[in-house]
């Protein structure tokens, strides 16, 4: 049945009944007509409109693809991060959770109006064909790409299958096709390095399905090395999130006791409190993290539990500052609804939503490519998204507004994907970076200060 199939009878409301840290919600239905006669006359106001605009608008409509808008409409006009899943975008959603997908393994993004890659995943048929960091995918199997989100739906396949990608590189004098066959994508969220001998460093991208048990592996790795391991550096920077649990578990890690984070929700049910078990490792050397405008969501309540706890020094920009839950409810026709349900406190009370956790030790980011940004204003942040949830409702407004200048409508630009976020960690390249060596810098002082330097 179709949307517009269904128009004529009773809507139905799914509500969330249950704290839901995976991709798949739970909830029951509810008549919406039993909430009152102002419920009944707006459904039917609805359906009046609809029927005008089909029957007497200048050009034929879509009433499929309009009342999919409005629903969609309704529910950004709550918060930039509730939003109607197309079926399409539901299965993109499930698919980015888990550790692989089946594609030709390359990282892509909008740049200068095409579609750009930003690195190939080492070992993948792109890049076995040597398609690099920078190359301009024109087309797909002849189609021209000019949306990325369609890109994405050109590139990916089943496993074995061709497809036929026409890329465009400086010093190209003009475009080339490259046949690949499609397989199977790891996607890594968590990769590590010795940066010098007793002192390891720890990338995590996002928080996917099996994050935490990466982070296990390579932390019994760094740990087991010959000279044990006195310092780490977990970055978190440009990390949008992911699946709460695996930030719980990732912080349960490195605590032994006291509260992780806890969770508020209008309904009791999406109220609780998650807290620290003790670990069979004990882990007690020091730890830098790493944050800045682009560490969202799941890495904020990583950095924000280990700093409340002391249990980490936190070194960057301000983080991006979503405080906020989300569930995703599957409904019928393959659509789901990503819903708000809750705001998240670090362990010491603080709400983070539209303000950041704000680093113990600021250091901007210096950049040697003139076409990277700065981690100062030019990012954009939860606070300057239309709509965006306030931090703590009770008190009112938290987030100053300046003279003259509208709730949301801040222009800034976004910045890019870091260009190794794929293949081997480079230690060269990492010493080169600003931040990582401020870490390192930090780690090693602690040492001479312990009087431990041998």
């Amino acid at each position: 049945m179709t949307i517009k199939q269904k128009r004529n009878f009773n809507l139905w409301l799914i509500i969330p009944i249950g704290i839901v840290f995976w991709i798949i919600g739970f909830g029951f239905y509810h008549d919406l007509s039993a909430n009152g006669e102002e419920t009944y006359k707006g459904l039917k106001l609805f359906s009046d409109v609809i029927e005008l605009v089909e029957k007497n608008y200048v050009d034929p409509v879509d009433s499929e693809e309009m009342i999919e808008n409005a629903i969609q409409g309704m529910v950004h006009s709550l918060d930039p991060h509730s939003s109607l899943l197309p079926p399409d975008d539901f299965k993109e959603l499930q698919l980015d959770t888990k550790g692989e997908f089946t594609g030709i393994g390359v990282s892509i993004t909008m740049r200068n109006g095409f579609v750009t890659v930003v690195s190939p995943i080492e070992g993948t048929p792109a890049y076995k064909a040597g398609i690099k960091a920078g190359d301009k995918i024109l087309k797909v199997d002849g189609k021209p790409t000019n949306k990325l989100r369609h890109a994405v739906k050109m590139i990916r396949g089943p496993k074995g299958t061709e497809v036929v990608v026409t890329i465009t590189r400086k010093g190209f004098n003009e475009p080339k096709d490259i046949k690949l066959i499609r397989d199977v994508i790891p996607i890594e969220s968590v990769r590590a390095v010795v940066l010098k001998p007793g002192y390891g460093y720890i990338w995590i991208t996002n928080f996917r399905d099996n994050t935490t048990e990466d982070m296990v592996t390579e932390l019994k790795q760094l740990e087991s090395g010959k000279i044990p391991l006195k310092g780490l550096i977990l970055d978190l920077r440009d990390n949008p999130g992911g699946l709460l649990n695996q930030s719980i578990k990732i912080s349960d890690l490195f605590l032994e006791k006291g509260n992780i984070l806890s969770i508020k929700g209008r309904l009791k049910q999406n109220t609780q409190i998650f807290k620290a078990k003790p670990n069979g490792t004990e882990r007690s050397y020091p730890m830098v993290v790493l944050i800045n405008g682009g560490s969202a969501s799941a890495s904020e309540i990583v950095a924000g539990s280990l700093q409340d706890h002391k249990r980490a020094l936190i070194l960057g920009t301000t983080s991006f500052g979503k405080g906020s839950v989300q569930t995703v409810e599957p409904l019928r026709d393959g659509y789901g609804l990503k819903l708000t349900i809750a705001r998240y406190y670090t362990p010491s009370g603080r709400s983070i939503q539209a303000k950041g956790i704000e680093p113990d030790i600021i250091v901007k980011k210096k950049f040697i490519n003139k076409d990277e940004i700065s981690d100062g204003v030019d990012r954009i942040k939860e606070k300057d998204l239309k709509n965006h949830l306030e931090g703590n409702p009770d008190q009112g407004q938290d987030v100053p507004i300046k003279p003259g200048e509208k709730k949301g409508n801040k222009k800034k630009q976004k910045i890019n994907a870091p260009e190794n976020r794929y293949g081997h960690l480079k230690v060269e390249q990492l010493l080169s970076d600003n931040q990582v060596m401020r870490a390192l810098d930090i780690l090693l002082s602690y040492e001479i200060f312990k009087g431990d330097n041998k």
